[in-house]
């Protein structure tokens, strides 16, 4: 493998230095150019009527600008392509040192891919459609040679067959051409985060001595570079998708070809790192489109730099803020030129450790509902006994045969879990007694944890009340229960205290507390039917 002070080193021969002057050349002719054309693309749409207008929903623009800035670019980039190619034909010098490559190969489905775009841009194309001609753009690339034969950190050395290999190159360039879509949400984020990646793939070219490669990926850097003159806030240009999803499939593509000439871990780990941002805001927009049961698809405004917006930034200290990381992406991916197994390591750690410390501080709701369905899986074996204790209670009151009994169950049932109190209150009249003191008032119970603080201290604290109903549908009256608020889950299944628990203790109190088993006395007189504490 050529190092890269090695790769340096080579540039500073003569032959080398034909080849260096021709990609400064095809980088100034390509920025200048496209800053031409951006300029006019611009005029010229904005003369067409041809705009995006800014909805409430989800666009973050005030004043209707055109979408077409893709145009500026891939023009910018085949141009500058065939003038050098032009140039090279013209000096036999130049062509000595500039393998054709595999230009047909990327640039027709290339173009398949940015008229696609165009399409949506002016007329809005379905996602099914998008999806089709980026698959048949990936095919195209695939019979082209440019390929997923094996990927190594995960299989290890088996290398796939035609099937699978075509899947997996569809899937790839299907999923960083839409990566790059996606985060085209603020001015000059996306075009500022291809950059980063577009730098990265010529580094690599490079170091493998891939000529075309690193030509190519110089014309587009500086494509968009011009470009990002226009589209830098504020905006008066946006990349819309006929550039975005040209910069992906471009860079999709370079890397297929990159890996074809570098080293295993290069080929498989520079182009994921390096795309990172990308790539990170893509698998969050599903992942969590998916937790909360919203369509895949479907549009929101809870992109990464939707939230950092929220946070209080402007709209420049945001998209600064992403090419930080973008660059941050970049340079982790760059230390991957060394390939040992303790550079992969470290690299992957730092990057698995900021995308979650980034991730926490977002604040993603169906994030922290993970979070609190894992604690709830770590406290299961509590939530199993305390639910046990419930389903033991029913069973137990279906045989009880005096109200004492069924005090003792209660309070054994709650002892465990995170109830503070509870009480019942029972209608006289649904029992059918007759009390010789006071016949409208409710007969009580109460019971409060030993550990539990004093009525006047429970608040602030909710309550689940609950009627009392027999299995003949006869309403005893209710019962209540106290909890003070708490951090902490409630480490019980609710439903089993309104399903099965309240009917069960109402068949028993309607049992245990019928009028021919009591005697005709004050409430006073009898303790089982006065207000109690069970300590």
């Amino acid at each position: 493998m050529t190092t890269p002070s090695s790769s340096c080193f080579v540039l500073r021969n003569p032959g080398n230095l034909i080849v260096t002057a021709l990609y400064l050349l095809a980088f100034g002719f390509s920025l200048i150019l496209s800053f031409i054309l951006t300029r006019s693309v611009r005029d010229f749409a904005f003369k067409r009527g041809w705009v995006s207008i800014p909805s409430a929903g989800r666009h973050m623009h005030a004043h209707p600008l055109p979408r077409l800035g893709g145009v500026a670019i891939c023009l910018a980039f085949l141009c500058t392509q065939g003038f050098v190619f032009l140039l090279a034909y013209v000096f036999p010098r130049f062509k000595a040192h500039l393998p054709s490559g595999p230009w047909l190969t990327i640039v027709m489905p290339a173009c398949l891919v940015f008229l696609l775009g165009v399409y949506d841009d002016l007329r809005s194309a379905r996602p099914w459609m998008k999806f089709v001609v980026q698959g048949i753009a990936g095919a195209m690339l695939y019979w082209g040679g440019l390929r997923i034969l094996s990927v190594p950190l995960v299989f290890g050395t088996r290398h796939f067959g035609v099937f699978a290999g075509l899947i997996l190159t569809i899937i790839w360039v299907i999923g960083i051409t839409n990566a790059f879509n996606l985060i085209d949400g603020l001015d000059g984020l996306a075009a500022g985060s291809a950059l980063f990646s577009t730098l990265v793939v010529f580094v690599v070219a490079l170091v493998s001595h891939a000529s075309w490669l690193a030509l190519a990926t110089i014309t587009l850097t500086g494509a968009i570079l011009g470009f990002l003159r226009f589209n830098f806030n504020p905006a008066t240009i946006f990349l819309g998708d006929s550039g975005s999803l040209f910069i992906g499939f471009l860079l999709s593509a370079f890397a297929l070809q990159g890996a074809a000439k570098a080293p295993t871990v290069v080929a498989v780990a520079i182009p994921v790192v390096s795309f990172g941002l990308p790539i990170l805001e893509t698998g969050l927009s599903i992942l969590r489109r998916l937790i909360s049961g919203r369509p895949v698809f479907a549009g929101d405004r809870e992109h990464i730099h939707h939230k950092l917006l929220e946070r209080g930034l402007s709209h420049r200290q945001v998209v600064i803020v992403l090419y930080g990381v973008s660059a941050i992406f970049a340079m982790l991916s760059l230390f991957l030129l060394w390939p040992t197994g303790s550079t992969l390591g470290l690299v992957l750690a730092v990057v698995g450790c900021g995308i979650w410390v980034g991730v926490q501080h977002l604040g993603y709701l169906e994030f922290g509902e993970l979070r609190r369905v894992a604690q709830r899986t770590m406290e299961q074996p509590q939530v199993f006994i305390n639910n046990m204790a419930i389903r033991r209670a029913v069973e137990e009151l279906k045989v009880a045969t005096d109200y004492e009994q069924v005090c003792r169950i209660v309070q054994a049932a709650f002892e465990t879990n995170d109830f503070d109190s509870l009480q019942w209150e029972l209608e006289s009249d649904g029992l059918g007694l007759r009390l010789m003191s006071q016949p409208s008032s409710p007969l009580q119970f109460q019971w409060r944890r030993s550990t539990a603080r004093e009525d006047g201290d429970l608040s602030p604290s909710w309550k689940l009340q609950l009627d009392l109903l027999t299995s003949s549908s006869r309403y005893l009256g209710r019962m209540i229960l106290f909890r003070a608020y708490s951090q902490r889950a409630l480490q019980l299944d609710i439903n089993l205290l309104i399903a099965a628990f309240p009917g069960a203790l109402a068949d028993a109190l309607g049992r245990t507390l019928q009028a021919s088993t009591l005697p005709l006395m004050k409430p006073e007189a009898h303790p089982a039917l006065l207000r109690r504490q069970v300590n």
